[in-house]
């Protein structure tokens, strides 16, 4: 074997180790079912919004058809300064609980980080104890809000990471998005559970209001374009660290879209990316750097046979090393696919190994060293 061989078998040792743990994690997470009794707890649902015109009404009469009381729901749209329809539509919902709130009327000079900022200031003028977050592209499902502030009211937490999953979409590139995102969801269940390190997803989150107050809220990541999950995942995890929990229920799992296009999943993971070094969190980190070099080994081994002696024990060497951590992820990611009800599509999941190595080099590199557009912005 040649050294880069030698050095790919031995971080994919590392890397196989981490998701036998995930997995031993995910599973040993107790499902949640909400009990048949009436909540009382106050809670403010925020939506950031930028250019959803097609995407709000659907998401507001799917929080809407909730059956929460209406005198403890308050529902705040905050605009990030649409150019589209957005604000006249929610302003055409008559419904009592339902509030916009435009970034234009506070913010004059540019920002960097406008949804924080949105959210920042919903939070600011909302009055439940509870905070809950999803975007505007999302659905809800009929038992989400009893689900999740049954959760809170046993438990107490401080924040809560609850489940996402794509919406079921032809194509090749949906199928794809569909496997990478239970992936990430899988590791985020798994190490919130485990107090591992901290993930999560803005599209399901809940936190208390008293929480984010204590720890001044976006304060000292409010520099940072992305970010208003995790790295106040982080912050209230550091101040909190018993009080952050996984909400593993089917009832409280959140549809949100694939990207339409190659080019906006791309700057999408790229967003995501832009933040890993951001993390004071050095365990997540870790993985990240791990999981990156990887798949940067994953594709310098094939390239290097050109110039072995040997190249064809090389490729040999990598079709096999490849094969076991394609065997390895599919044993990870089983039982997720199993909890989201998308077991049907694990069968491209080894035909979609070379795209996920490629984009994962891609994103990890201009994440750091590039730029990306998100909602009609370009961000550095």
């Amino acid at each position: 074997m040649t050294i880069i061989s030698i050095i790919t078998a031995i971080l994919l040792l590392g890397y196989i180790s981490l998701l036998v743990y995930y997995r031993a994690a995910w599973v040993s997470i107790p499902l949640w079912k909400a009990p048949a009794l009436p909540c009382h707890t106050s809670i403010t649902i925020i939506i950031p919004a930028r250019n959803e015109a097609d995407h709000i009404l659907p998401c507001l009469r799917s929080i809407l058809a909730q059956q929460y009381p209406a005198h403890l729901l308050e529902i705040i749209v905050a605009d990030d300064f649409s150019t589209d329809a957005t604000p006249a539509l929610v302003r055409s919902v008559n419904h009592s609980s339902v509030r916009l709130l435009q970034l234009s009327d506070y913010v004059t000079t540019p920002i960097n980080a406008y949804k924080k900022k949105a959210i920042e200031l919903a939070i600011a003028r909302s009055a439940g104890q509870l905070i809950i977050t999803t975007d505007a592209d999302c659905l809800a499902p009929p038992g989400w809000l009893a689900t999740l502030v049954s959760f809170y009211e046993r438990y107490q937490p401080a924040f809560i990471a609850a489940p996402v999953v794509f919406t079921d979409q032809p194509g090749f590139l949906s199928i794809f998005q569909s496997l990478d995102f239970m992936t990430l969801q899988g590791i985020t269940g798994a190490s919130v559970h485990r107090r591992f390190h901290a993930m999560c997803n803005g599209a399901n989150l809940a936190y208390e209001r008293a929480a984010f107050d204590a720890v001044n809220g976006f304060s000292g990541i409010n520099h940072i374009a992305s970010g208003d999950d995790m790295l106040l995942m982080h912050k209230i995890g550091q101040r909190y660290p018993d009080r952050v929990l996984f909400l593993k229920s089917a009832a409280a799992i959140v549809q949100t879209h694939p990207a339409p296009t190659l080019r906006a999943f791309l700057h999408q993971r790229i967003r995501w990316a832009s933040k890993a070094d951001q993390y004071d969190d050095k365990r997540i980190f870790g993985v990240l750097l791990l999981v990156y070099l990887l798949n940067v080994l994953f594709l310098a081994l094939p390239v290097s046979a050109i110039f072995a002696t040997d190249g064809w024990g090389v490729m040999r060497t990598w079709g096999v090393l490849l094969a076991v951590k394609t065997i390895a992820e599919l044993i990870y990611l089983y039982p997720v696919a199993h909890f989201f009800g998308k077991t049907k599509w694990l069968w491209w999941f080894a035909p979609s190994q070379p795209f996920h190595i490629c984009y994962t080099i891609l994103a990890g590199w201009l994440g750091k060293f590039g730029s990306y557009q998100w909602k009609q912005r370009q961000v550095s």
